[in-house]
């Protein structure tokens, strides 16, 4: 009799695809910093989300744009993209800029289903992304009570966005810090340095800039020359691909591919 044949050994099967696109928008900078940190943090997102496809766009300087980015998913049978703006607050970029984007590229694409996601602020896991990097830069737990910290944000001309920044700074003020200040490198005041310059007139001992910036580039670097004009103790790094902020991102990602209504989805 004939043994039967052994067993074909297969090699692992490709992960199903778990629900729609995940388009990231960022915005771009001249700054080879930026995109790099951008894709550092989707590339931690998939690694957190197997089988969901990420990819990335921008709303200038840096290539794909939004419409091409949908293009070229489009072309591969995706029909379905959760678009989601890679932004702190919900300023002119998130009201204008992401949705025209958008309205273009669906116009061209029949039968593609867009539906965006919430910007990324405000929330507890970007507080909690604040905190790391003000750990790596070597605070502890007990220098809360004798630390201020200015929350040095990039700034922007639209009211909600710099009142989201002020009601971030007092909440956060009362987890422990001596002092939680907001501040702007463009568009609002105060400065950075000037912030800085505030604690330390007010008696401070320990002053720490935390940028609540996603990336690298022209106005973070604003912030670093502030912190070092006014003799900050302490400069944190951006936000970047912390595990936080790339869990935020599947946070918003999975409350947009479930909310039953959608009333920014966008379809061509």
């Amino acid at each position: 009799m004939t043994a039967p044949a052994p067993a074909r050994r297969r090699g692992p099967r490709p992960a199903p695809a778990a629900g729609p696109a995940l388009l990231v928008i960022a915005h771009g900078s001249r700054d080879p910093r930026h995109a790099a940190t951008v894709h550092a943090l989707t590339r931690t997102v998939a690694a957190l989300r197997p089988g969901l496809r990420v990819e990335t766009a921008y709303l200038d300087f840096n290539a794909p744009s939004v419409p091409h980015a949908l293009a070229a998913l489009y072309a591969s049978g995706v029909r379905e993209v959760v678009a989601l703006p890679l932004l702190l607050t919900r300023a002119f970029h998130a009201k204008a800029d992401i949705p025209a984007a958008l309205a273009e590229a669906t116009s061209r694409l029949p039968g593609l289903d867009v539906r965006v996601a919430d910007v990324l602020g405000p929330s507890p896991l970007l507080t909690a992304a604040l905190e790391r990097r003000l750990r790596e830069a070597g605070l502890t737990p007990a220098d809360r009570a004798t630390t201020g910290v200015v929350l040095a944000s990039a700034g922007s001309t639209d009211p909600e966005a710099i009142a989201v920044i002020a009601e971030i700074a007092r909440e956060w003020r009362l987890t422990g810090w001596c002092a939680v200040r907001p501040a702007f490198a463009s568009a609002s005041l105060p400065r950075t340095e000037d912030a800085v310059r505030a604690l330390r007139a007010e008696g401070v001992h320990r002053v720490a800039v935390a940028p609540y910036v996603l990336a690298p580039g022209r106005l973070p670097d604003r912030i670093a020359a502030g912190a070092e004009a006014a003799g900050a103790d302490v400069l944190a790094d951006v936000l970047g691909p912390a595990p936080e902020v790339a869990r935020l991102l599947l946070s918003r990602y999975d409350a947009a591919r479930t909310a039953r209504l959608a009333p920014r989805a966008l379809t061509a």
